[in-house]
């Protein structure tokens, strides 16, 4: 099973890199072979650090097996431990891309259930199950059983958040260190957080369509307890448009009030005279 496993995640990791880079409609034949190295790299990595640990694999092995250059290897990942946790620039143009809808935390929902819906068609294929179960067990278990690797994740969480707060600072105008987009931040990265655990407990243990409506209904319910303490931020990350219209409803009921106030006085006035 263990062989499956490995053979099966090091193929799947590689297929979705492939129809990724067929998607791209701009990217030109150099900036394809670049992703499909990089791809390369990081698949050969993880299937020898799943087969040795973490600790037990130099990056010289991993380039040899790769077949290239130590040096290549550091040209597409400044560390080790990048090897492994290789989706972080993925994951932050996701959210860049989310934050800059309407509802940030109901675009955040739908770019990660767009994700996991893309990884269940891919288990689609008969006999995965099993193996996706296991690999994704030892993914997990290797990642929380080093601590090099959990470090490295919650520095990439920290960064994540700060690409969050500065996105969600600029739609409101105000700065990325004040206590209201740094907290919703956190949160709306939770969210990513809450996919990774519910997908090791959903993933390989039947239908994968199901499975991911599983994994997507878990964040939903993740994003409902923190979408009401966001709310009063949501309105002011709508944007300037969004901001001036707001000034302008708001203007108008005033105007509308003292129009009010104005005609009750004159009919009092006129009350008086009679």
């Amino acid at each position: 099973m263990e062989d499956e496993a490995l053979t099966w995640l090091v193929s799947a990791l590689r297929e979705r890199a492939l129809r990724a880079a067929q998607t791209n409609g701009g990217e030109g034949l150099r900036e394809r072979k670049k992703r499909l190295t990089r791809q390369l790299i990081s698949d050969t990595a993880t299937a020898l650090f799943l087969q040795r640990g973490f600790n037990h694999v130099r990056v010289a092995e991993v380039a040899e097996a790769a077949g290239v250059s130590e040096k290549t290897v550091f040209n597409y990942f400044q560390t080790k431990e990048s090897l492994v946790l290789d989706r972080e620039e993925a994951v932050a143009g996701s959210l860049r891309h989310a934050l800059a809808q309407g509802d940030p935390v109901a675009a955040t929902v739908e770019a990660i259930a767009a994700d996991v819906r893309a990884l269940a068609d891919q288990l689609g294929d008969a006999g995965h199950g099993a193996q996706a179960a296991e690999a994704f067990a030892r993914f997990r278990s290797m990642v929380e059983g080093t601590p090099e690797l959990r470090a490295a994740e919650r520095d990439m969480v920290e960064r994540l958040t700060q690409v969050a707060a500065e996105a969600l600072a600029a739609r409101a105008g105000v700065c990325p260190e004040d206590p209201e987009p740094q907290i919703a931040a956190t949160a709306i990265v939770g969210l990513w957080r809450v996919q990774q655990r519910s997908s090791a407990r959903h993933l390989g243990r039947g239908d994968p369509a199901r499975a991911a409506e599983e994994i997507v209904a878990d964040v939903r319910r993740a994003a409902r307890l923190i979408d009401s303490g966001l709310w009063s931020f949501g309105a002011l990350v709508q944007g300037a448009a969004r901001q001036e219209e707001l000034a302008a409803a708001f203007d108008a009921v005033q105007d509308a009030v003292r129009q009010v106030v104005s005609a009750v006085r004159q009919a009092r006035a006129t009350f008086r005279r009679q």
